[in-house]
């Protein structure tokens, strides 16, 4: 799992162009970290979080506007582990996903904040996929 993502993994996740996620880190709306060749990195938590905040913002007729498809991109935002099961939560566009799963499934699958996934959903069920 990478703990830092570059500019343009970044704003694939938010759904922004690079150049937006650069003006972001300009105005101090994300933190980067420059390498020694110079490359802005981001931290995952802090792209995690970024999209939190915009799921809490974001209206309720939003999902009557648009079709989503049954297996959506995103990134956690939100684990809760207890010693059976857990709770895992997916920013995917403006879209917040819960799925509930197994403390084995999500401990197998190394899900923390800012780890990207992919959730299908079928029917109620929401299941927590790692990309290819």
């Amino acid at each position: 799992m990478p703990s830092r993502y570059r500019i343009g993994e970044a704003a694939a996740m938010l759904g922004v162009s690079a150049d937006t996620v650069r003006r972001m880190i300009d105005r101090g709306e994300l933190r980067a970290r420059r390498t020694a060749g110079g490359q802005r990195l981001i931290a995952a938590v802090d792209v995690a979080a970024l999209l939190a905040s915009r799921s809490r913002r974001v209206g309720k007729g939003l999902t009557g506007e648009s079709s989503a498809r049954n297996r959506l991109a995103g990134i956690v935002t939100r684990v809760v582990k207890d010693r059976v099961a857990a709770q895992v939560e997916v920013q995917a566009g403006p879209y917040r996903l819960v799925s509930l799963l197994t403390r084995e499934a999500v401990d197998e699958l190394d899900l923390a904040p800012g780890v990207r996934v992919v959730a299908a959903v079928k029917a109620t069920n929401v299941v927590i996929e790692l990309p290819r």
